[in-house]
């Protein structure tokens, strides 16, 4: 057999090579594999929006209606809590993008983390005291109220947020900017300018934004299960910080996505069994 010269088997490995050394066609496999399987999961029940957006949020909240906000009638998809934490995680990604910090991989620094630890614990005694309001008779510091439910868990939202942007860059990208997603007391400023955006939303009850707020919330649950999933995705195929450009990570984007799709799918079914099983809600 002929020998291919040199240059020309180091271009074809080029060519056939992705990023950490994978074959572009197994990334083009697994994309095709994983639009297949969201293509599937939106096609199948419930078929409108709002119910699409409705069963996102049944896997991973309560959704008790006495602690959900109601907009023509209709709970959010949501509950008070997990509304702002959702809601809260996009304001603060959105804000930051628009903030140039969209490729910051670091941590913000102990100052901001120290405020970041003070909404922390707001949430956490909230959301305790809260629980504690479940049960008759039992003691309690205050009366829960939905609106301070949606405060606390928008200050948890901003907290999340800006902690993903940066495990995200530092996952994906070769090269992300080496600067903290929280760089300075104005960007904190505007993140909690953001959080108020959503506060301000949710708390009120106009017909109209029924169905954005609905589809938001939607969304977000289903992005960020599958921001997750893709860094776990990458760290798993051993191809994390491989990155250039977004259309080079496409795949393992698609498979996080599809992986998230299914999984919050299989959650709701099975609480689904076990309240028929179990004859309460669970």
């Amino acid at each position: 057999m002929r020998d291919i010269p040199a240059e020309r088997e180091a271009t074809l490995a080029d060519h056939l090579a992705g990023p950490g050394g994978r074959s572009r066609h197994l990334d083009g496999a697994i994309a095709v594999l994983a639009l297949a399987a969201i293509v599937f999961l939106l096609l199948g029940a419930p078929h409108g929006l709002m119910d699409k957006a409705d069963r996102a949020a049944y896997a991973v909240c309560h959704r008790i209606p006495e602690r959900s906000f109601l907009i023509a009638g209709r709970p959010l998809p949501l509950c008070a809590r997990c509304s702002g934490t959702y809601l809260g995680t996009l304001a603060a990604l959105a804000v930051l993008t628009l903030r140039r910090r969209g490729r910051a991989s670091h941590l913000p620094a102990l100052r901001y983390l120290g405020v970041f630890a003070f909404f922390m614990l707001v949430w956490a005694a909230d959301g305790f005291n809260s629980f504690l309001a479940l049960f008759p008779g039992l003691p309690h510091l205050y009366e829960p109220r939905n609106t301070l439910r949606l405060v606390t868990g928008t200050l948890e939202g901003l907290v999340l947020g800006a902690v993903l942007l940066a495990a995200w860059n530092a996952t994906v990208w070769t090269e992300p900017d080496d600067t903290p997603s929280v760089g300075s007391w104005r960007d904190l400023a505007w993140m909690l300018a953001g959080g108020a955006v959503v506060i301000a939303l949710v708390s009120r009850p106009w017909a109209p934004l029924l169905l954005p707020l609905a589809l938001l919330s939607g969304a977000a649950i289903v992005g960020l299960v599958a921001t997750v999933n893709t860094m776990l995705v990458l760290m798993l195929w051993g191809r994390e910080g491989q990155f250039r450009r977004r259309r080079e990570a496409v795949a393992p984007i698609m498979a996080g996505l599809a992986l998230a799709m299914g999984e919050l799918a299989l959650v709701g079914m099975g609480r689904s069994a076990l309240e028929a099983w179990l004859g309460w809600p669970f």
